[in-house]
């Protein structure tokens, strides 16, 4: 496999007889982060399509998942795990009331505020979606092994973990 060149590996070499002087070896990871994220994306936007969500739908349908039942969420706390303005999260719990995908309630715990409960058709939507997803993204992966993709993932974690830990992340 150390063989294997592709269109990175190409650019970097241009690069490198053009400017000998520079270290080129970020370029070598950042550029593949890039282009998979590309790859990424595209595979994400297909699973969605194919489950007729957008992807700011799975955003606010799978934080209402993870929570476990009853499915439910303050809005505040949704705000907080897609980190969009309050009035985009307003206009999205509309728009997903408005599919029938969740539904608002009072909340039991403060007669003044609501929770955002997945429906049942919700929840069949975001278990669909989430079943395309994991399928595509392994799809992706194919070529690791589970020790590579282990070792892979604890080093973009590592790199991960700079990012969210640096003032203004």
């Amino acid at each position: 496999m150390a063989s294997e060149t592709d269109e990175v590996d190409r650019i970097v070499d241009a690069w490198a007889r053009q400017r000998p002087d520079l270290d080129f070896s970020p370029m070598e990871v950042l550029s593949r982060v890039d282009r998979l994220s590309r790859h990424l994306d595209r595979a994400r936007r297909d699973a969605f399509r194919r489950t007729d969500i957008e992807p700011w739908e799975w955003d606010v349908l799978s934080a209402l998942r993870r929570a476990g039942e009853p499915f439910q969420l303050s809005p505040k706390q949704l705000l907080q795990q897609t980190l969009v303005s309050s009035g985009t999260m307003t206009n999205r719990i509309d728009r997903l009331v408005g599919r029938r995908f969740v539904r608002r309630e009072a909340d039991p715990g403060d007669g003044r505020s609501v929770l955002v409960t997945l429906t049942d058709d919700g929840q069949v939507r975001v278990d669909a979606a989430i079943t395309r997803l994991m399928d595509a993204e392994a799809e992706l992966l194919r070529r690791l092994t589970a020790s590579e993709r282990d070792r892979l993932a604890t080093l973009l974690r590592r790199l991960s973990l700079g990012f969210d830990a640096a003032p203004g992340a």
